[in-house]
C-alpha cells in the first residue's frame, strides 16, 4: 500500500463512495474529489464534499496511515490547517483534528487492490499494455468522447451553480471564473479565495487606480503584513490600511501561495499584479468578451503588463534585472481555453444562442 495508490483510487473514484461514513458517523458526499496538488501542501485541492446537510470547498490531505500527520509535520504546518477533509487508508492513531476523517479500507474491493498489485509489477513501460487488446476501438473511442463531454459539462456546471447563486450576475461570476484561472492550477484555490474576499464591486470603485487595486489586492493576498524597506511597499501598505478600513476587509495568510518549482514569472506576486492590471484596463469585461468574434481581438483584451515596479522584481524588496511580465500567448490561450470559452458555451446555452454554443 503507497501513497500513489491512493492518489489513483480517490481521483477516480475506485471505491464504493456510497453511503460514506467520516470517522466520527456522520454522512459524506464526494461531490468533486479535487484537483492533484504536485508541489508541497495539501495532496488534492479545489475538492467539494458534503458532510450532513452543509457542502464544503477547499483542500484534502491523503494519508496511508493517520500517524503519518505527524511524521509528516503536517500539525506543524499551516498550509494544512484548513483542509475539509482528511483521508486514510487505516486509522492508525487516533487524531485531535478540528476536521472530519474518512477511513477509506473499508471502502475499497479487493479486486481494486488485486489491479493495482498486477499492474505496480508490470516490467512493461506502460504496465496495462499487454491488456489493451481486449478492449475493442469502438470501447476506446466511445470513452475518449465520454470524457470530453463529461469536461465540458463539468466546466458548465459549475459556472451554472455559481451563476444562480449570485442571481445570475456574469461579470461577478466571471471574475471569480478568472480569478481562479490566473492562479493557473497551482494557486487557484488562493486566487479563489483572494476573488472571494475583495468584492467586485470595491475594485470597480478604484479601477481608473491601478495602485489602490494593488494594494486591494496585495494587502487581502497578505503579502503587505512584512516590515520591508522597499519604499513601494510601504506605500501600498499604506493604501491597504485605509482601504481595508473602508471596506472592512481582512488579510488572508501569506503561507497560502505556493512559490516551490514556479518559474518565477508565474509565481503569485507577478500574477496579482498581472490581475490588478487587467482589472485597471478592462470595463465589463465579460459584456466586451461577448462582443467580439474575432480571436486576435479577444486575445487582445488580455495582452498586458503590469505595474512598472514589476519590470525589476519577482517579490517585493527583491529587485532583479529588468524583465518583461506581461501574460505570454500561452497563458492567454489557458485562460481562453478554460475560462473564456465554457463561459459562451453556458451564455449561449441560456441565451438560446447556437452561435456561442
Amino acid at each position: 500500500m503507497n501513497e500513489d495508490f491512493l492518489y489513483h483510487v480517490w481521483k477516480f473514484r475506485l471505491f464504493n463512495h456510497h453511503d460514506l461514513k467520516t470517522r466520527d458517523g456522520h454522512a459524506l458526499e464526494i461531490i468533486k474529489p479535487g484537483e492533484r496538488n504536485n508541489d508541497s501542501g495539501p495532496d488534492f485541492f479545489n475538492a467539494r464534499i458534503k458532510i450532513n446537510n452543509t457542502e464544503w470547498a477547499g483542500n484534502i490531505e491523503i494519508d496511508v496511515t493517520s500517524a503519518e500527520w505527524f511524521l509528516h509535520h503536517h500539525h506543524t504546518n499551516k498550509a494544512f490547517s484548513g483542509l475539509v477533509l482528511h483521508v486514510v487508508f487505516e486509522v492508525t492513531k487516533e487524531l485531535d483534528h478540528n476536521f472530519p476523517v474518512l477511513e477509506l479500507k473499508h471502502y475499497i474491493s479487493d479486486e481494486v487492490i488485486e489491479n493495482f498489485k498486477m499492474l505496480n509489477q508490470s516490467k512493461e513501460d506502460i504496465p496495462c499494455r499487454n491488456h489493451l487488446a481486449d478492449v475493442s476501438t469502438l470501447t476506446i473511442s466511445n470513452w475518449l468522447e465520454r470524457m470530453l463531454i463529461e469536461r465540458a459539462e463539468e466546466k458548465s456546471q459549475l459556472i451554472e451553480e455559481e451563476l444562480l447563486a449570485h442571481n445570475m450576475d456574469w461579470e461577478l461570476v466571471f471574475y471569480h471564473a478568472l480569478a481562479r484561472n490566473f492562479g493557473f492550477k497551482v494557486n487557484a484555490l488562493p486566487f479563489d479565495m483572494l476573488a472571494g474576499q475583495v468584492p467586485l464591486s470595491a475594485l470597480a470603485k478604484h479601477k481608473n487606480n491601478l495602485h489602490q487595486l494593488e494594494a486591494l489586492l496585495f494587502g487581502v493576498a497578505g503579502f503587505l503584513k512584512d516590515e520591508l524597506a522597499d519604499d513601494y511597499h510601504q506605500s501600498l501598505k499604506r493604501e491597504y490600511q485605509f482601504l481595508s478600513g473602508k471596506f472592512s476587509l481582512h488579510s488572508m495568510e501569506k503561507s497560502t501561495w505556493k512559490f516551490a518549482r514556479l518559474h518565477p514569472v508565474n509565481f503569485p506576486t507577478v500574477r496579482i499584479a498581472q490581475f490588478a492590471k487587467l482589472i485597471h484596463q478592462s470595463s465589463h469585461l465579460f459584456s466586451k468578451i461577448i462582443e467580439t468574434s474575432d480571436l486576435p481581438e479577444l486575445k487582445k483584451l488580455f495582452h498586458i503588463e503590469p505595474s512598472t515596479y514589476w519590470i525589476h522584481h519577482f517579490h517585493f524588496d527583491k529587485k532583479t534585472t529588468a524583465q518583461s511580465k506581461g501574460l505570454g500567448i500561452s497563458s492567454i490561450e489557458n485562460i481562453l481555453i478554460n475560462t473564456v470559452v465554457p463561459f459562451l458555451f453556458v451564455y449561449g446555452k441560456r441565451k438560446n444562442n447556437s452561435v456561442f454554443r
